[in-house]
């Protein structure tokens, strides 16, 4: 027996009762589609300590974060960077086996990304957009989006919220698990939280982009990268679009932001909404949805439009669904499962198809609004 997934919190915490599908033998190779831009892509990564925030959700403990910073890149014979970490990775192949109906090692996310790890970068001061996923998933949901950026001359920033995702791993090999409450407040913590580490961020990319080394443990940093904190963009999935208009009312470094597929409600029935909804935003802002969901669907939506007084525009996928706007658009099909199973998750959009799409909505609008 299969049930429609309930979104929960803002659209992002999906539960499901789903049929079950036969074990593979082995892990199953996994991969995303290569990035199409004109530039190579490099990584690195950067441990940021805010020193002056306690973290939120542990108490007695500093608010520290990851990020990964992908960047246009000279040609490199450097290792290519991991999807996750092995420890992250089984921790996220765990949750997504149970949400699959399959055994836990079938899915191995250690697989090699386009990005080559500290390459140098290709020159140039270059335009920063940063990424939120959705509540409790890693910063690699956005990998193929991000690479593709990159590859056309963004400095893409995803971020770790840490103690959301199932695992964060820093220097050295700790992993933060997950340590969200429950309780009625959660949701509003949960997205405070979030645009406070999306501003901590923004205040350590500016030591960045002044020659500083924000790292905490001062790991060096990839030759020639530059950024330029005049052009900010920004997106997210679910939470992490969400996350995107809070953070623009209260920042204004951010020039124009991405909403993929997530409310800005705290609660639709009790008309809960944030800020974003209530006030508006004077900047560029893009909403993208998936299946059923669109403004016509959602009130808090209908809010941000009525307030809104920069320029914006809608766009849905109407065979796709939630998670369409993350890797497991590309990362699902390749399991080889009924569609029955897949389809409340991606759709039963062409997956190709939709990548295209995706990439086409945002590099056309980052390219108009921020670069």
């Amino acid at each position: 027996m299969r049930t429609k997934p309930t979104l929960l919190l803002t659209g992002v915490l999906l539960t499901a009762t789903i049929s079950t599908a036969s074990a593979a033998p082995a892990p199953v190779r996994l991969g995303l589609p290569a990035p199409t831009g004109p530039y190579a892509v490099g990584s690195t990564e950067l441990h940021l300590v805010d020193e002056a925030r306690p973290d939120p959700w542990v108490p007695g403990t500093t608010r520290e974060l990851m990020v990964t910073v992908r960047y246009p890149a000279r040609p490199s014979g450097n290792p290519a960077a991991a999807y996750l970490t092995p420890a992250v990775a089984a921790a996220a192949a765990a949750e997504d086996a149970g949400r699959l109906g399959l055994p836990a090692d079938r899915l191995d996310y250690t697989f090699a990304t386009h990005a080559r790890v500290d390459a140098a970068a290709a020159g140039g001061r270059r335009p920063v957009v940063l990424y939120s996923p959705g509540a409790r998933f890693p910063r690699a949901a956005g990998t193929a989006q991000l690479e593709q950026l990159a590859s056309e001359g963004y400095v893409t920033v995803a971020i770790d919220h840490t103690h959301e995702p199932a695992a964060v791993e820093f220097p050295g090999g700790r992993v933060e698990r997950r340590a969200l409450p429950s309780g009625p407040e959660t949701g509003k913590q949960l997205i405070a939280t979030r645009v406070a580490d999306t501003r901590f961020v923004l205040d350590e990319l500016e030591t960045l982009a002044h020659g500083g080394n924000p790292d905490a443990e001062r790991r060096g940093l990839p030759a020639g990268l530059a950024l330029d904190l005049s052009r900010v963009g920004m997106f997210g999935h679910s939470a992490g679009g969400f996350t995107t208009g809070e953070t623009m009312v209260s920042d204004e470094r951010i020039d124009a932001g991405a909403d993929l597929d997530g409310s800005m409600a705290y609660s639709q029935s009790a008309r809960d909404f944030g800020r974003v909804a209530d006030e508006g935003l004077d900047r560029p802002f893009l909403l993208l949805s998936a299946g059923d969901h669109s403004a016509e669907s959602d009130a808090s939506w209908q809010e941000f439009l009525r307030h809104q007084r920069g320029w914006t525009r809608e766009a849905r996928l109407a065979d796709g669904e939630h998670f369409s706007y993350t890797d497991y658009q590309a990362l699902l099909p390749q399991l080889g499962l009924d569609p029955a199973v897949t389809a409340p998750f991606i759709g039963t959009i062409d997956a190709r198809r939709s990548l295209s799409a995706q990439r086409a909505y945002l590099t056309t609008f980052f390219a108009q609004h921020v670069r």
